[in-house]
């Protein structure tokens, strides 16, 4: 996957069980485990979310993504 359409999924308000898999390009049952523990989380914080969805902003951080990076790598792909 391509620096911009890692940014466009990053872009989305939440995130579903697929983007998750896109962007860990990992299988449907390590999808899970990662959602799973970021579900539990929030949950532990007192947090509600909606069915099946996470926050994308908890992706990111769970994930380690640098968007910045990202940002750069796509500024040089335009050059």
């Amino acid at each position: 996957m391509f620096a911009n359409e890692t940014l466009e999924l990053l872009s989305k308000q939440w995130c579903t069980l697929q983007d998750l898999m896109k962007l860990t390009n990992l299988g449907r049952n390590s999808a899970l485990k990662i959602r799973k523990e970021i579900i539990t989380d929030l949950e532990d914080k007192g947090y509600k979310l909606p069915c099946g969805l996470i926050p994308m902003c908890e992706v990111v951080n769970k994930l380690n993504i640098n968007i910045n990076y990202l940002q750069n790598m796509v500024r040089m792909e335009v050059k």
